[in-house]
């Protein structure tokens, strides 16, 4: 069984889907030990909050 799941561009939707997956590697590198959250820039932080 093959299920698809479409997502328009510029959505709420799109924007949960992205923020899930930056929370996801965010996550794995923290569990890896790379710390990849101190290689994040003032920036990025910034968007994640406002979007």
């Amino acid at each position: 069984m093959t299920i698809y799941r479409m997502v328009l561009a510029g959505t709420i939707e799109e924007k949960i889907l992205e923020l899930h997956a930056t929370k996801r590697d965010l996550a794995d590198s923290l569990l890896e030990g790379t710390d990849r959250s101190g290689k994040m820039s003032t920036d990025e932080l910034l968007r994640l909050i406002k979007e």
